[in-house]
């Protein structure tokens, strides 16, 4: 595991079209989850610890802004000949286990991440609702792989805004975790 942190925010850049296979065996593009206030696009991971410790908080949050029309996705970008428990079918597990709300979909070429920058999980890209990012920091702050719960997290209150007035805040905290597995 190598602790990685993202970049700053590139606002106004605009989302890179896909279409991935989802852990529900559909092909889903950028179109089709394009959110009427915004779209979170994020890159997880099955096995990383630093994802494990926010699931609940990433299950949670997307269901709060889907009620605020802003669609929500989850990309796995993972080398999984290295990495076997990033397989597809871990990813339907985890997906289950999770109750995600959201579409998980499988970047088995890596060429998704590669497009958008993604450099960790979790790997978060706030988008307003024509598509340009605002967003690209944590969802809370972590203290031993454990989130610190004192409110709203950075994430739903970043999203708020973005629905309310399509841009973003100005000061965001990087996000943090393992690398991506690149081939």
């Amino acid at each position: 595991m190598s602790l990685t942190k993202t970049p700053i925010c590139d606002f106004g850049k605009k989302a890179e079209d896909f279409k991935l296979k989802s852990t529900s065996g559909k092909l889903i593009s950028l179109k089709d989850i394009k959110g009427e206030n915004g779209t979170l696009i994020m890159f997880i991971c099955n096995h990383c610890p630093y994802v494990k410790a926010i699931i609940l908080d990433i299950v949670n949050d997307c269901n709060v802004i889907k009620d605020l029309g802003i669609n929500s996705l989850a990309i796995c970008s993972n080398d999984v000949d290295n990495y076997p428990e990033d397989s597809f079918e871990k990813m339907v597990d985890f997906s289950k286990n999770n109750k995600f709300s959201f579409p998980y979909l499988h970047d088995d070429t890596q060429v998704v991440a590669k497009n958008y920058g993604a450099v960790c999980t979790p790997d978060f890209f706030g988008y307003n609702k024509n598509l340009e990012l605002q967003y690209r920091g944590r969802i809370r702050e972590l203290k031993d792989l454990k989130p610190i719960r004192n409110g709203e997290s950075d994430l739903l209150k970043a999203m708020k805004l973005i629905s309310e007035t399509q841009i973003g805040p100005k000061d965001q905290v990087a996000s943090m975790g393992c690398n991506i597995k690149w081939k």
